[in-house]
């Protein structure tokens, strides 16, 4: 098995910064940009450029997008180019493809003292980590100043909590397999808005241990004879390989995701992966026969083991399976659920809604500081989780229904039952307009507003805001550094 050395960051300037690869649409103009433009001039050398498929251009970044990209000017038109600082003078590759123009960061001229070097070469592809270039303290007011933006309306946001080692963290990692143009099988995350797998070995995010056992994996598969899935012609076996990790307990899931039942060999393959990592607790093999974007297909087999792992967060200590929705930085979550509960200031007599419960994370934390707890999960797989989580630690006051919450709580208001304090952490598309105007029914006195969107979130925030309460205190956490995601809480009370 071949291990990609890690590098360390480089902090001389004299190393030119690797060639970074990011398609581009045209940004539209902004009056009120403040930020220095650059010329956006070609140089002379590259003018006879001019009417190829590309030119290069060296200009300056005059700022950054929401996404983490860089903003440039050239020959009248704002671009955007992917890991690029505000400041930055550098060489960038231009060409258009029909209305669109892409751009490639081709070198950094005069680098930001904002600018840290990634650790991993491969990393120019800029795969899953959009703003690893950035230090740490260019990240926190990237992702500070995101959430003041989309919160101005509703009030100033408290600092952003950071994390103390911004990597390794992601408990959760899923790697595609397929073959590169040598018909040699390659690993990796596809790259953005396409299927083109970039092989990748070592993630600056991923658990260390889950990489590993995926390389060791890609290693055994010729000697085994397994193919990795194609899409294009639905031949091979193997389409991804998931891992999940107990941070605390230390347990290790592998999940091969095929594309058919039959899998040669399976005993002696199962054999020789433990052989190499003994720490593995539980491997299942899924079927997924889709032609979807899905990893995980319906059926499951456990190949080894309990088919589960287990994990404990703010002291409780959670059953996993293969589906479950559990956060990915649990050292995050646990600072992201003592702050939202400190915030609905629970006393131990509320009653509590817990909206989108999951495998009941958050409702059973926060069932030691409530007089009840009720959560409520479309998911039926995710109740059943949720109950065995609750009997596992003895949670005498919460209860889990499977149903819609939104007609959970009509049904609530219309028996004339209510609920002290809500706690909702929808998907990234966020809440709909038939879930929010349930909870103004039920006229909850405290809704904690949990989100991975502050986009979404400021949209149902101000829906909300019209129907009766009011934003009085917004927290954003950094769950997810190296990325431009940030997880925010907002407090809503209702009017007097």
């Amino acid at each position: 098995m071949t291990k990609q050395k890690n590098r360390g960051y480089k902090k001389s300037r004299n190393k030119q910064y690797q060639s970074e690869k990011q398609n581009s649409k045209q940004l539209p103009p902004n009056k009120n940009r403040k930020n220095q433009k650059s010329k956006g001039k070609p140089p002379a050398a590259d003018k006879r450029q001019h009417g190829k498929k590309s030119v290069i251009a060296e200009v300056t970044c005059s700022g950054l997008t929401s996404e983490g990209k860089g903003v440039i000017e050239w020959e009248g038109k704002q671009l955007e180019v992917a890991n690029l600082l505000p400041g930055e003078t550098a060489e960038v590759i231009v060409s258009k493809k029909g209305r669109f123009f892409n751009t490639e960061l081709k070198r950094v001229i005069n680098p930001s003292e904002d600018r840290a070097y990634p650790p991993f070469a491969y990393y120019h592809e800029s795969v899953g980590c959009q703003i690893h270039h950035m230090n740490d303290q260019a990240q926190k007011r990237f992702k500070q100043q995101v959430i003041d933006e989309r919160m101005k309306p509703f009030g100033k946001p408290n600092p952003i909590i950071t994390m103390d080692h911004p990597y390794d963290y992601r408990n959760k990692n899923v790697m595609t397999f397929g073959l590169n143009k040598k018909r040699q099988i390659i690993s990796g995350l596809y790259a953005e808005n396409s299927h083109q797998i970039i092989p990748m070995e070592r993630s600056i995010i991923h658990d260390p241990k889950a990489d590993e056992i995926i390389q060791t994996i890609k290693g055994m598969m010729k000697s085994f004879k397994m193919q990795p899935y194609n899409e294009d012609t639905g031949q091979g076996f193997l389409r991804h390989v998931l891992i999940r990790v107990g941070k605390m307990s230390g347990e290790i899931m592998v999940v091969l995701v095929a594309a058919s039942p039959v899998f040669k060999g399976k005993n002696h393959f199962i054999k020789a992966l433990r052989k190499t990592h003994p720490e593995i607790t539980t491997i299942l093999l899924n079927i997924n026969d889709r032609n979807d974007s899905m990893v995980l297909g319906n059926q499951e087999k456990v190949l080894y083991g309990k088919g589960t792992i287990t994990d404990t967060l703010c002291g409780l200590e959670f059953e996993i399976s293969a589906k479950s929705f559990y956060q990915i930085n649990p050292v995050q979550t646990e600072k992201l659920y003592t702050r939202a509960i400190e915030m609905a200031e629970l006393t131990g007599e509320q009653t509590i809604i817990d909206a989108y419960c999951g495998i009941g994370t958050i409702g059973l934390v926060a069932g030691k500081r409530a007089g009840k707890v009720i959560g409520v999960e479309l998911n039926k797989d995710a109740v059943r989780d949720a109950i065995r989580n609750s009997k596992r630690n003895g949670a005498k006051n919460v209860r889990f229904y499977q149903g819609d919450a939104g007609e959970f709580m009509v049904q609530m208001a219309g028996r004339g039952e209510n609920a002290d304090v809500v706690f909702m952490d929808p998907p990234r598309s966020g809440s709909d307009e038939a879930f929010l105007s349930s909870l103004v029914k039920l006229k909850p006195k405290r809704v904690v507003y949990i989100s991975c969107n502050p986009e979404t979130q400021a949209r149902d925030l101000k829906y909300l805001v019209k129907n009766g309460y009011k934003v009085t205190e917004i927290q954003p956490v950094d769950m997810f550094p190296q990325t431009t995601h940030v997880e925010n809480v907002a407090l809503l009370e209702i009017k007097k």
